[in-house]
C-alpha cells in the first residue's frame, strides 16, 4: 500500500467514525468555526485546566470530510497538550498546507499529515484548516 492510500484511509477513518465528535458538557471554551463558501460549520468545546493542559476536547456540526476529519485528528493530537503545544500544531499545519512545513513539522503533526496532500488543492485548503483556524482563536482569546 502506497502512502497516499494510507493516507486516505486515515482521512476516511476520521471522517466516517470520528472519536471526538459529541456534545462536551460545561466547556471551558467553545467557539464556532464556518467556511460559508462550502458550508462547513465546527463547533469546538474544550476543558483546559488552570495550568494550560487540554483535558477534554470534543466538537459538533457538519461539514465535508476533509473539514471533519481535519477537526477529529486535530483532537486527537492537542488532547492532554499544553495550549502552547496546540499553538505550535497549529503553526505547523498552517506551514504543511501551505507546502512549507520541514520534515519535523509533518512528522510532529503525526496523522494530520495525512492532510498534507491539500496544499495541492486551493479549494480544499479553508476546508482542512477551518478547526485549526477555530483553534488558533480559542487559544489567542478571540473567544474571551
Amino acid at each position: 500500500m502506497d502512502l497516499k492510500s494510507i493516507y486516505r484511509e486515515i482521512v476516511n477513518e476520521h471522517n466516517l467514525h470520528p472519536q471526538y465528535k459529541k456534545e462536551l458538557a460545561h466547556p471551558t471554551y467553545c467557539m464556532q468555526g464556518a467556511n460559508p463558501t462550502c458550508g462547513d460549520d465546527i463547533t469546538l468545546n474544550m476543558n483546559v485546566d488552570d495550568d494550560g493542559v487540554i483535558k477534554e476536547v470534543s466538537f459538533t456540526g457538519s461539514g465535508c470530510a476533509v473539514s471533519q476529519a481535519s477537526t477529529d485528528i486535530m483532537l486527537e493530537l492537542i488532547e492532554g497538550r499544553t495550549k502552547e503545544e496546540a499553538l505550535g500544531f497549529v503553526e505547523a499545519f498552517m506551514r504543511m498546507v501551505k507546502g512549507e512545513a520541514s520534515d519535523e513539522d509533518i512528522e510532529m503533526l503525526e496523522d494530520a499529515a495525512a492532510l498534507a496532500d491539500v496544499a495541492h488543492m486551493p479549494a480544499r485548503v479553508k476546508c482542512a484548516t477551518l478547526a485549526w483556524h477555530t483553534l488558533e482563536k480559542i487559544l489567542s482569546g478571540e473567544n474571551e
